[in-house]
């Protein structure tokens, strides 16, 4: 399985998914993330904020914000390798980064139907 590792930019929570103007792109992220994870993929992902200490730890993505600063997030590690900078991957790119079908990706919402309340009479 691969192993993915997202390093954010500096953000007001774990996500970025908060506050009263929520990101649409901080959000469909979050949707892939937690619908992987659903799937048992995980994907690690760490904050400039909240998880400094994971910069300074990776040298590659230390090495990235020594030259290019902080304009360099969001990074994106695959195996051990950036794949992707400056922005966070397509839908499409999450699929073939991590080598999972599209199915993996897009939420399934389940909703429990009460009949159409025709009684029957449904042609």
């Amino acid at each position: 399985m691969k192993k993915m590792i997202i390093f954010d930019p500096a953000m007001c929570c774990s996500t970025g998914v908060c506050g009263p103007g929520v990101d649409p792109e901080l959000l469909r992220v979050s949707t892939i993330l937690n619908n992987l994870k659903n799937k048992g993929i995980t994907v690690e992902r760490y904050n400039l904020t909240s998880s400094p200490q994971a910069f300074v730890d990776n040298k590659l993505v230390n090495q990235l914000l020594n030259t290019d600063g902080v304009d360099i997030l969001p990074v994106i590690i695959v195996d051990g390798e950036v794949v992707k900078t400056k922005a966070y991957p397509t839908n499409e790119e999450f699929c073939k980064l991590l080598e999972v079908p599209e199915s993996y990706i897009k939420a399934t919402i389940k909703i429990k139907s009460k009949g159409c309340g025709c009684k029957g009479g449904c042609c």
